[in-house]
């Protein structure tokens, strides 16, 4: 797309040679010599240059990988509380450079009679015409007796009738199945509802209704209605189709300075504890910490427990875009006898010259979710986020990032984010860590630098007792490598001991701008993100990166 055709919403600060701000090598591989052409279109076999066979000895040596950048979380008007139609999203995360997207549309009895097929037969279009951009269509699903997740399907025949069933069967808002306090008379229903929804999902992948079926957790602790026990619950249900949460959640530009209000928090994280929300929660995590979900951010809390029971657990940032900060565009008006119950769909959003309400960035422009593929298509983008080959960032932060854990005795690339390696006690490992630092300015106008890279690691326990754990007492940051300078592609090598039990790390950095001590203490986590005050939290001046896991299981 030329500077000449963007639309008019585009924002005009950001120079044309600026718009495709990605990592060189992915960009290179998706327009280069046919690699990912006609022959990798769905359901193709081939194989592009860049992958190799995985082989499964001791040591572990998972494929090369390229990374595709995404956004799982939205909206358009096909949700009842959005603005954009579906060519403004669409047009936006390609000239913010993603590679795929989710429209994850709010459930809805308008939606589920009308919507969903409206919408679908402008995906169809939109697939057609843009064959390089992978556009998935989805659902915001109404946890029973808890908040949010993303549910999205492969493109099939039947994506848009699992949907719509999932969602009139499912939906805890469709279905009054909205109490989940404490102790009251139909908590215990509700979550056993939303668990069997989720193994109904992982019978419709199993019997071939649908060739795959992901689901993730859309702002876990915006509420602090989504208790430990029932997270856990929904992984273990089907931990092949519920796959993680968003560790850092959508509308990061709710509290720039002077824009929403001198309470507003990025993520709009605004809220405090209800008669819903689980008492086990402090007041500290009902805010965000550098832009990122108490869950995540918190070294050795809730996403630390649940990983350090040994089991997978994926992180994600998006968009969550209804309302993008600073636009000029608002809802168009019903015509007579219309709304959103009888048609599925908003009228299309006029534009005013002024500029609006809204908290959001559109997709792309702030939040990226990059999952490491071996193909280019929609079942290896599924593929890669189950594989947990995620890594995520702020403000364009980097322009790619490779992860490596290897036996030192091995020659071989050793393993990658989610995986797990092998090794027996005492043995040498090392962690490779591969950066590539922004190669240009982000849309902010800003050439991000990257300052740190923290290095944390857990003990593997194995299931806990109590399923409403939220802390991992035996994670830490291990190690701080101070990379400030440092320009183009390096790789830091940073030898790991196999002591007597199993263990995970994972990766966090940050441009160094704002750091403090984690909320549980600066033995755990030194120089962690902190909270902005509020209604002063300017987002692209406080990035992080946050990685998968890398699970190494330590034999005899």
């Amino acid at each position: 797309m030329t500077e000449q055709q963007l639309p008019s919403w585009a924002d005009p600060s950001v120079p044309p040679a600026e718009l495709d701000a990605q990592g060189v090598s992915r960009r290179g591989l998706l327009r280069g010599a046919g690699l990912f052409g006609a022959a990798f279109a769905l359901g193709s076999a081939a194989t592009p240059a860049f992958a190799s066979p995985q082989r499964h000895g001791f040591g572990g040596d998972d494929p090369r990988l390229a990374y595709l950048v995404g956004d799982h979380h939205v909206h358009s008007v096909y949700s009842h509380d959005a603005k954009y139609t579906f060519s403004q999203q669409a047009k936006a995360a390609a000239r913010y450079g993603l590679d795929w997207m989710v429209f994850n549309e709010h459930s809805n009895f308008g939606h589920a009679s009308y919507g969903a097929k409206l919408e679908h037969a402008e995906i169809v279009k939109a697939r057609a015409e843009n064959p390089r951009q992978l556009i998935f269509q989805g659902l915001e699903w109404y946890i029973p007796a808890a908040e949010h997740c993303t549910v999205f399907a492969a493109p099939g025949p039947h994506e848009t009738d699992l949907l719509t069933q999932f969602e009139l069967a499912y939906d805890g808002k469709l279905l009054g199945y909205t109490e989940g306090s404490a102790g009251a008379a139909d908590t215990a229903r509700n979550e056993a509802h939303a668990v069997k929804a989720i193994k109904w999902l992982a019978e419709q992948r199993r019997s071939g209704y649908v060739d795959d079926v992901l689901v993730l957790a859309n702002h876990p602790l915006r509420l602090g209605i989504d208790s430990p026990h029932e997270m856990r619950g929904w992984r273990d249900a089907a931990p092949e189709i519920m796959i993680g949460m968003e560790g850092a959640p959508g509308a990061q530009g709710a509290a720039l300075p002077g824009w929403r209000g001198a309470t507003s928090i990025r993520g709009e994280y605004e809220n405090k504890p209800s008669a819903q929300s689980w008492s086990g929660y402090p007041a500290e995590a009902y805010v965000t910490y550098g832009g990122f979900d108490w869950a995540t951010a918190t070294v050795g809390g809730l996403w630390d427990s649940m990983l350090a029971e040994g089991s997978l657990f994926s992180i994600t940032t998006n968009s969550d875009n209804h309302r993008t900060v600073f636009d000029t565009w608002k809802n168009g008006d019903w015509p007579a006898g219309q709304n959103f119950d009888n048609t599925g769909k908003l009228p299309d959003p006029v534009n005013t010259d002024t500029a609006q309400p809204g908290s959001d960035f559109w997709p792309g422009q702030f939040s990226r979710t990059h999952v490491g593929v071996t193909r280019y298509g929609y079942r290896s983008v599924m593929a890669g986020m189950r594989a947990g080959r995620v890594w995520v960032d702020h403000g364009h932060l980097l322009d790619g990032l490779d992860v490596r854990v290897k036996r030192d005795c091995d020659f071989g690339r050793g393993v990658t984010l989610g995986g797990r390696l092998r090794v027996r006690k005492g043995e040498k490992i090392t962690l490779y860590v591969t950066v590539t630092t922004a190669s240009r300015p982000n849309p902010q106008g800003i050439l991000p630098e990257l300052a740190h890279v923290d290095v944390i690691r857990g003990a593997v326990r194995g299931p806990v007792a109590d399923r409403d754990s939220w802390k991992a007492p035996d994670t830490k940051v291990v190690q701080t490598k101070d990379v400030s300078g440092r320009k183009g592609t390096y790789t830091l090598r940073i030898p790991l001991t196999a002591g007597d039990e199993s263990f995970y790390v994972r990766l966090r950095g940050s441009d160094g701008n704002r750091h403090g001590a984690g909320y549980l203490g600066a033995s755990v986590d030194p120089h962690g993100p902190i909270p902005h005050a509020p209604g002063d939290g300017d987002p692209w001046a406080d990035t992080w990166f946050y990685s998968n896991p890398v699970f190494v299981d330590v034999t005899g």
